[in-house]
């Protein structure tokens, strides 16, 4: 993980000049796994995030303020009983290693002076927040509690000692001597990546790390242990040593580097300077290191919805397409209620020449221009009027049960599309808003229960994607069915041009024309871009239908996102991102 303990070192000494001495005014638990402290000092305030999440485990200064749960976690009120309105008196790092302790200055139950740590364990899957007495060295409580049966080297219990983490008995870059250096390096298989090497023996060390060092010293991040000679041992020993010299001076120079898309994808203690052709942020580590953990949650968040809504939506899919195949077969069986009039009418016919006691006849069916013979089945126990009867019965039965079956699977066949609708609605949603209009809108229509929202938020407007036209016109896009009943049903005006993919479930588009007459070009843009905002992303040569907005209607009683329209046209285009990218507003 990025974090390493060249990052907690950098983020220890920033917090030693914005928090010692400082007072923890409150304490929130946002989420299961993560801790937020604020702390005042004269003239500032500062909140203190500490995570044990398994993949996002950090402790750093942050900005951004947590909904919190209706009533506090029980390791929440335990730290507010301990720590709140005591002070941090100190903030210590244990070596290199990614644990970082609080001391913090506060008061018993009969108000004398009463010191306690809070502990911060970085270490991926395994990390914990333990409160601790350190007069003792008894465990208070902590946000991950487990037994020997999880972990064989301790237990994390209230009233337990506490036992720190197992030594990984690395190398400290600030006491390491050239000679020692060496031994560890070259006791390692000769095909193993010295990157790897450098990470496993040194203390404090990521991987990204451990490729900055190589790219210091000059040598190819990919090589191996095998292709070490006399020269790149010395200009490793080198660049580790230039390292640790500014870690002891405390001289860090924190980085954030940014991929193509401008997202964050790596920090560091340190400058990456290996990732020179990627954008790198410099600031505080604190800040840089929330802005990371901001965008990863962010991205991660929306993530977890956007497949929380396809497990829905597809797993209705498949329901209504077992549902329409049992229907099909239904209808299939319905189909046979002309062959049941027929039989009532062929044995009307021949009353005269049948009597009770058959099983079957064979008649010929004069119904059938080559008058060929059919083989009708009878009931023995009937007379031959009633076995016309009951054919009759199963006539009338079938060919109500054929237009019952008909309408019910033009429904079933209806709500498929328009599923298939919300379905391409989620794949192409870039942003959780977006996810959280879909949610709302399955909500409504019964696919999801509400969600117990505490804090009821005010409706916002849809807010449609606006490009511009070579020719300068305003082209909207609707993203979701919400934002395509908004775009078409309020946005428009009578003379703009409405544009949908044919027969192909896909965003409303609009052409705000202002009464002008729309040149070719830009429809054809705005066709294109129907096109990639549709389910036919991936395809070529997609009919998209483009009519005036006066043209469309909405039914009564029709779901999100369903019209009807008039007066088409259609044009046959490509989806093209670089088009999409080039006509943003």
């Amino acid at each position: 993980m990025p974090f390493d303990g060249l990052v907690m070192a950098a983020v220890r000494k920033e917090l030693e000049s914005e928090l010692l001495d400082g007072r923890i005014d409150r304490i929130y638990q946002p989420s299961p796994l993560e801790i937020h402290l604020l702390i005042h000092r004269p003239g500032t305030r500062a909140r203190l995030l500490l995570s044990a999440h398994p993949e996002n485990a950090r402790v750093h200064l942050t900005g951004r303020v947590r909904e919190n749960p209706p009533s506090p976690p029980v390791f929440c009120m335990v730290l507010r009983k301990h720590l709140e309105g005591g002070r941090i008196r100190g903030i210590q790092q244990r070596g290199l290693d990614r644990v970082l302790v609080f001391q913090v200055q506060s008061y018993n139950d009969l108000g004398e002076p009463s010191l306690k740590e809070l502990v911060c364990e970085i270490m991926g899957r395994h990390s914990n927040i333990i409160l601790v007495n350190p007069g003792t060295k008894q465990i208070i409580d902590a946000i991950k509690r487990y037994t020997y049966a999880v972990s064989r080297h301790r237990e994390v219990l209230p009233g337990r000692e506490y036992i720190p983490p197992p030594e990984q008995h690395k190398l400290n870059p600030l006491e390491l001597k050239e000679e020692e250096f060496r031994q560890a390096l070259l006791e390692a298989p000769l095909e193993t990546p010295v990157a790897a090497i450098l990470q496993r023996i040194l203390d404090g060390i990521s991987q990204v790390m451990a490729r900055e060092i190589l790219y210091r010293a000059g040598l190819a991040q990919d090589l191996i242990l095998d292709h070490c000679g006399e020269h790149e041992l010395v200009v490793l020993w080198q660049a580790i040593q230039q390292m640790a010299g500014a870690i002891a001076r405390g001289e860090f120079q924190p980085s954030l580097v940014l991929d193509e898309q401008g997202r964050p994808r790596e920090f560091a203690a340190f400058d990456l300077t290996h990732f020179h052709p990627l954008t790198r942020r410099q600031g505080t580590m604190n800040t840089l290191v929330d802005l990371f953990y901001t965008a990863r949650e962010e991205e991660q968040d929306y993530q977890s919805k956007k497949q929380s809504l396809l497990t829905v939506v597809r797993r209705e899919m498949g329901r209504l397409s077992q549902k329409l195949s049992l229907q099909e077969e239904s209808l299939a069986k319905a189909e046979r209620a002309d062959e049941y009039r027929i039989f009532g009418e062929l044995i009307m016919a021949n009353l005269y020449r049948l009597e009770k006691g058959l099983s079957e006849v064979t008649l010929e069916n004069f119904y059938d221009p080559g008058k060929k013979m059919v083989i009708i089945s009878l009931d023995p126990r009937l007379k031959p009027v009633q076995n016309a009867q009951a054919y009759f019965k199963k006539y009338t039965k079938a060919k109500q049960t054929r237009e019952e079956t008909g309408n019910r699977i033009e429904q079933t066949q209806r709500e498929l599309e328009y599923l298939k609708g919300v379905e391409t609605a989620i794949i192409q949603a870039t942003t959780v808003p977006e996810l959280v209009e879909i949610r709302e809108e399955l909500e409504e229509q019964g696919y999801l229960k509400p969600a117990n929202r505490e804090k009821k938020r005010e409706p916002e407007k849809p807010r449609p994607l606006v490009f511009t036209s070579s020719d300068g016109f305003t082209i909207l896009v609707g993203r979701n069915n919400k934002q395509n009943d908004y775009l078409t049903l309020r946005l428009a005006r009578g003379e703009d041009v409405w544009l949908h993919t044919r027969d192909i479930p896909g965003s409303h588009v609009l052409i705000r024309t202002g009464g002008r007459t729309v040149p070719e070009t830009t429809l054809a843009e705005a066709a294109s871009l129907a096109a990639y905002f549709s389910r036919a992303r991936e395809s070529q040569n997609v009919p998209v239908d483009y009519t005036l907005r006066r043209n469309v209607h909405k039914p009564r009683g029709a779901r999100p996102g369903y019209v009807i329209y008039t007066g088409q046209r259609t044009l046959t285009v490509n989806p093209d991102q670089e088009l999409v990218e080039r006509l943003k507003a």
